[in-house]
């Protein structure tokens, strides 16, 4: 278990996946903002103070609590050369007893898109999963038409399993969406993740 949300990093080769801390809302708030058109196709929609210091507090305060009962991990994506924040990816709804399972979001800036980031974020977090937390299985959901986010889940070691009918409201409607997974031991085939 995590006992200290402060100390929780993660580090890659090129980046230091941590929680949220209230002094990240500016940056937080401007890379959302400047990527509004590129990330809301793929996304809930957006409440009228999704980018609002209040909503933004309320994050933090949500990421605290997660981290703390070991439900979420949410970290943000900096950039170690130059401490730029450059998106997000959470492992949610960890769930333990027989599961041993959680799932996993992202988002990452449209400037940022296509470099490799999100991939070296979430093997990360699969690879924390898997040896620091005891996960075996690891989830992740996307509209079918959202090839990127297809291409990098692929990459990273995630297997396509299947389709979800209606499984969350993307931008104020049903969407259907493909489902992966990585796993502890998978015997389907190549993974680094674990």
């Amino acid at each position: 278990m995590l006992r200290s949300r402060r100390k929780l990093r993660i580090e890659t080769e090129r980046l230091t996946l941590r929680p949220p801390v209230h002094s990240d809302f500016r940056a937080w708030a401007a890379a959302r903002e400047r990527s509004a058109e590129f990330l809301t196709p793929w996304e809930p929609s957006w409440s009228p103070d999704h980018l609002g210091r209040k909503s933004f507090t309320n994050r933090v305060y949500w990421a605290q609590r997660s981290i703390a009962q070991g439900t979420a991990l949410p970290l943000f994506l900096i950039r170690r050369e130059d401490e730029t924040l450059l998106g997000a990816i959470t492992l949610d709804n960890i769930r333990r007893g027989p599961a041993q399972a959680g799932t996993i979001g992202y988002w990452i800036g449209q400037e940022h898109s296509r470099r490799g980031y999100m991939r070296e974020a979430i093997e990360a977090v699969v690879h924390h999963a898997f040896r620091h937390l005891d996960l075996s299985r690891i989830e992740a959901a996307c509209l079918p038409e959202n090839v990127a986010s297809r291409g990098v889940l692929e990459k990273s070691g995630f297997k396509y399993e299947g389709v979800a009918q209606s499984y969350l409201q993307i931008n104020g409607r049903w969407r259907t969406h493909v489902l992966y997974a990585a796993l502890r031991s998978d015997r389907r085939g190549r993974t680094d993740a674990g």
